[in-house]
């Protein structure tokens, strides 16, 4: 058996030599440390700093000077200098081409250096140097959305929008861009809209959304009909979203699809008072379109209540504790109608000790300007047992719903009200 040994070498720091070789090594690690470093800082101050910091150009420069081969300190530099005095078109592409040198494959770089072209109106550049970047990122929005107004700017609208419709795709921010300047630039036209948004299920969310908000409630809805049950479902912040603008907006016929079918209020119908015998809870003022709306006031209590019915469970009772304020507008409800329909609304009441010179009403109003349509005789003073109480009306020829809201007959600007009254049974019949 062979027995092996390792053998050491000791240097004998003592020797000229040796010594010149370690002088030599420690040299390098500290010129490379620092050489690291000043990098490091160089780079640090290029992306800490903003371009709109009053001395962002002195930190810009101290920035190339401590990292000459960084691309962010360079491009802050030139990205200050481009619109300078002294600055030109030309130096301006010089620049940002020597900034592409340092880190060719940020597209970033390369989007910079696109700007720079066409600033120079040197557009064959301009569009390669934002291909290029495009090719770096083609999953990304940023580099297709310069790319696509680009070839706006050069009036190429077919390969624009082909860039900026697959930026819509992507990208809800940019979405909403995207359909703006299209809607503009073929003068408000739907089919042409229609054709860039695509059939991207999100895009076509997005456009029944730009829809809404530009106040044509039948393309929103017609264009939400087009996706599947599973994508609406999907899609169901962007129906949120649409389904309050157009109820904000007024829109109130196609706001009851939207809210029907999301399920917000999934038993909303057409010409139908909801919860009409107060059966099932009354909902957070926020959260409610189209069902029975109650704002709380001061020395004014209202509740369900399964003591006191016509039909049903319970009924909605309102107790008044020397409340004295001239109007009421707290208890109502939107109701979709058809313009220029005739209607009976009914419902049952009961008071008990209702005493006051200006008792409560109920108004049917026109829900687009709050206009009053028809109003109902003042609530009996006293106590009453339930009363079925009629109001016929015809709905204006603009109405899109009307509103039905408690409200008081006028009898001063403090006008005291005590007692109770109950709501029960609403009923809306259309007439022949």
């Amino acid at each position: 058996m062979t027995e092996k040994t390792e053998q050491f070498k000791v240097l004998d720091s003592r020797q000229m030599p040796v010594r010149i070789g370690i002088i030599i090594a420690v040299i390098l690690v500290l010129i490379f440390g620092w050489l690291a470093i000043r990098w490091q800082l160089g780079n640090m101050l290029a992306e800490l700093a903003s371009p709109s910091d009053a001395n962002a150009k002195e930190i810009a420069r101290l920035a190339v000077k401590l990292a000459p081969d960084d691309a962010l300190s360079n491009w802050l530099l030139a990205d200050l200098t481009k619109d300078s005095k002294s600055g030109t078109a030309s130096t301006a592409e010089k620049d940002f081409e020597n900034v592409v040198k340092l880190s060719p494959n940020d597209f970033r770089w390369w989007i910079e250096l696109g700007r720079a072209h066409e600033q120079a109106e040197n557009f064959d550049a301009a569009e390669k140097a934002l291909v290029k970047a495009v090719n770096l990122a083609p999953s990304y929005t940023f580099p297709r959305w310069q790319l696509g107004n680009f070839y706006l700017r050069q009036n190429r609208s077919g390969e624009a929008f082909e860039e900026l419709k697959k930026a819509a795709e992507t990208n809800v921010i940019y979405r909403d861009q995207v359909l703006s300047i299209a809607w503009d630039y073929f003068g408000q036209d739907a089919l042409m809209l229609e054709q860039v948004a695509g059939n991207s299920p999100s895009v076509r969310a997005g456009l029944a959304k730009f829809y809404a908000a530009k106040e044509r409630p039948e393309d929103s809805l017609r264009i939400w009909n087009t996706l599947s049950e599973e994508e609406k479902q999907s899609n169901s912040d962007a129906a949120n979203i649409i389904a309050r603008a157009l109820y904000d907006k007024r829109f109130y016929r196609q706001a009851i699809e939207f809210v029907r079918g999301l399920g917000i209020e999934p038993d909303a119908q057409s010409q139908t008072i909801q919860n009409a015998g107060f059966e099932k809870p009354i909902g957070d003022n926020r959260e409610v379109f189209f069902g029975w709306r109650i704002s709380p006031m001061e020395k004014m209590d209202i509740k369900l209540d399964p003591t006191q019915k016509s039909e049903g469970n319970r009924s909605l009772r309102v107790t008044f504790n020397g409340y004295v304020n001239p109007t009421l507008f707290n208890i109502y409800q939107i109701v979709t109608v058809e313009p220029s329909a005739r209607y009976r609304l009914s419902f049952r009441l009961r008071t008990e000790n209702l005493k006051s010179g200006g008792t409560p009403q109920l108004e049917i109003y026109n829900a687009i300007d709050d206009k009053s349509i028809a109003t109902g005789s003042s609530f009996s003073i006293g106590t009453n047992d339930w009363q079925q109480v009629k109001i016929d009306f015809t709905a204006p020829q603009n109405a899109e719903a009307v509103g039905l809201r408690t409200i008081r007959a006028f009898c001063g600007s403090e006008c005291p009200i005590v007692g109770t009254f109950w709501y029960d049974d609403f009923k809306l019949e259309k007439l022949k």
